[in-house]
């Protein structure tokens, strides 16, 4: 049989009289050389994907061996069950509103702070553990390793706190009927939402960052600017100027934080003073904010998939 003639896989013979050389066409992980580009060459979207899923599901085992999604259904039920608690027997249909307005204002500070502890290490931490190199030396592109390293931890967080709020949920029930379980289910996925946003901001700070400890810098940085400063400086300039109503948008669309914020509360029946009725009042329909929370998902994962591109490995 000829070299010409023998199939993929089979055994050829080397040119140079050496050991006989195997040609291979192992799964989509093997370090058989190839580049992204190769890798899209071969199959395309179709192995993008795969390869996606493979890193996604190896970051969601990682983080249910660290406790993550443990830690954040632990957070989140503490959370929820001591928000409904402090309103005690007399949570009602006329307090539900107040209750649920409650999670908006409390867990502006919780949510980012888990999501961000979450994410600032996904990039920096693989990096200075060496299995970022591994990864990049696979048949990957830098988008399935980023949305793979994402996806992971979304998963496992989100999970958590969908599991954390259901603890909240059913002593809700108990108090003030199932008809409270629509507007709950509300501010349990927009605080998932939002979380997510965070998380990407993580990520991103996590895939700019040279060290792990400059990118925890980084996500600290990030939640005093979302959840002190950014409205501070907002309700200030509010209170000081004359501003059009396009400004007071533009602050709210330009906070993940706030976004949740605006959206748990516009679907509660309360009257919000200070800076949340400054936010509320803002005039975006719910349409405009759910897309803008979507944004503040795509565009920074997208921003750490071009900062991993330059990052020297």
């Amino acid at each position: 049989m000829t070299a010409d003639s023998t199939d993929a896989g089979d055994e050829q013979p080397a040119t140079d009289g050496g050991a006989a050389a195997v040609v291979d066409e192992s799964p989509e992980f093997a370090t058989d050389g190839a580049t992204a580009t190769d890798l899209v060459e071969r199959g395309g979207l179709r192995d993008t994907v795969r390869g996606t899923v493979e890193v996604a599901a190896r970051e969601y085992r990682l983080a249910v061996r660290r406790r993550w999604a443990v830690g954040a259904a632990v957070v989140f039920a503490l959370f929820s069950v001591a928000l409904v608690v402090l309103g005690g027997s007399e949570v009602g249909p006329t307090r539900v509103g107040a209750v649920l307005a409650s999670f908006a204002q409390v867990g502006v500070y919780v949510v980012p702070l888990v999501a961000l502890a979450a994410g600032y290490d996904a990039i920096v931490g693989a990096d200075e553990s060496g299995s970022l190199e591994m990864l990049l030396a696979l048949p990957l592109s830098n988008l399935s390793v980023v949305v793979g390293k994402y996806a992971g931890r979304a998963a496992a967080v989100g999970g958590g706190m969908l599991v954390g709020f259901a603890v909240g949920g059913a002593l809700l029930v108990r108090y003030a009927g199932v008809g409270v379980v629509g507007a709950y289910a509300w501010v349990a996925l927009v605080a998932v939402a939002a979380a997510l946003a965070f998380l990407g901001v993580g990520v991103l700070a996590s895939a700019l960052a040279s060290e792990k400890t400059r990118a925890l810098g980084a996500a600290l940085a990030a939640w005093v600017w979302f959840v002190l400063v950014h409205d501070l400086v907002a309700l200030g300039a509010v209170a000081s100027f004359d501003l059009p109503q396009w400004v007071v948008s533009v602050a709210v669309l330009a906070n993940p934080a706030d976004l949740f914020r605006v959206l748990v509360l516009r679907t509660v029946s309360t009257t919000a003073g200070g800076i949340a009725g400054v936010l509320t009042g803002a005039g975006l329909s719910q349409g405009v904010l759910l897309a803008a929370l979507a944004a503040w998902i795509l565009v920074p994962v997208t921003g750490a998939v071009v900062a991993l591109g330059r990052r020297s490995v």
